[in-house]
């Protein structure tokens, strides 16, 4: 057993898998949540209650030390930090509506396959043969799927978690009261549940990474496409065609290729 710094628990993989796999299984949920909301009412309006809730809790747990707790040099990344996740979730919440479920989630798990590329055109930036293997079975999988038919830890999390949610806000609130419409009952309880399951995978993932780096946790953020696929069955009855098990096991298999790539080149670097 081995500790990994202040906050941190001895290691322990097995409970930081566990507490990844409940996180993620939450993300599974505000997918789920999202498209029968996004049903009802705006996407404007789903981001607002993703992001509003999640903020709501938040503020006692990020001002527990004071304003002082709040004092940041980095305003203008976490204002970049949440421009780009609230339009990534509002394209997702989009997707979702026009989509089946489990093929917009493993297009968002596509991304990290383009990223030797944009690394090599951005940096020169050389890629290891894994990080391109795992790209290429990667998009062999997402290619079957749809066949017709991840700031730093520079900050301390509870101030990252309320600058994100802050401005994500903001930044949806506009769009939201001009798209509000009177709600149903039922779509106040997918909304409330959107921000729920937005909050504990949140939470879940806060805790697992004091038992266990990222890295070894990496793995772990794919069980969020066999829980997606499993709720799409359940809930909308589209239960997966073989190219969509394919592809599945390709995108998994193929990012798991990436991050063990991603892993073994700085030790090759620091061997040589």
């Amino acid at each position: 057993m081995s500790t990994t710094g202040t906050g941190h628990k001895p290691e322990n993989l097995a409970v930081g898998a566990v507490l990844t796999t409940l996180s993620f299984f939450c993300v599974a949920l505000v997918g789920a949540l999202g498209k029968a909301a996004g049903q009802l009412t705006s996407t404007a309006v789903v981001v607002l209650f993703q992001n509003l809730i999640c903020f709501v809790v938040i503020i006692p747990v990020a001002i527990r030390g004071g304003p002082a707790s709040l004092r940041t040099d980095k305003i203008g990344l976490h204002v970049l930090r949440a421009a780009t996740g609230t339009a990534c979730w509002y394209a997702l919440f989009v997707a979702i509506t026009m989509m089946p479920l489990t093929n917009a989630v493993l297009l968002t798990f596509s991304a990290p396959l383009w990223m030797p590329g944009i690394a090599w055109l951005v940096s020169r930036q050389k890629a290891s043969m894994a990080t391109w293997a795992g790209a290429a079975i990667g998009f062999v999988g997402v290619i079957l799927v749809l066949q017709p038919q991840h700031h730093h830890s520079t900050e301390p999390m509870p101030r990252i978690l309320f600058y994100y949610f802050l401005f994500s806000t903001v930044m949806v609130l506009p769009l939201a009261l001009v798209e509000w419409r009177p709600l149903e009952p039922r779509t106040w309880i997918y909304l409330i549940g959107v921000g729920v399951a937005q909050l504990f995978s949140q939470v879940f993932i806060v805790l697992a990474y004091r038992y266990a780096s990222s890295v070894k946790l990496g793995p772990f953020i794919y069980t969020t496409i066999v829980f997606t696929a499993l709720i799409d069955w359940a809930i909308w009855h589209r239960s997966p065609t073989l190219f969509v098990v394919l592809g599945m096991a390709l995108v998994i298999g193929g990012g798991l290729v990436a991050i063990r790539g991603k892993t073994d080149a700085p030790l090759a670097a620091i061997e040589s």
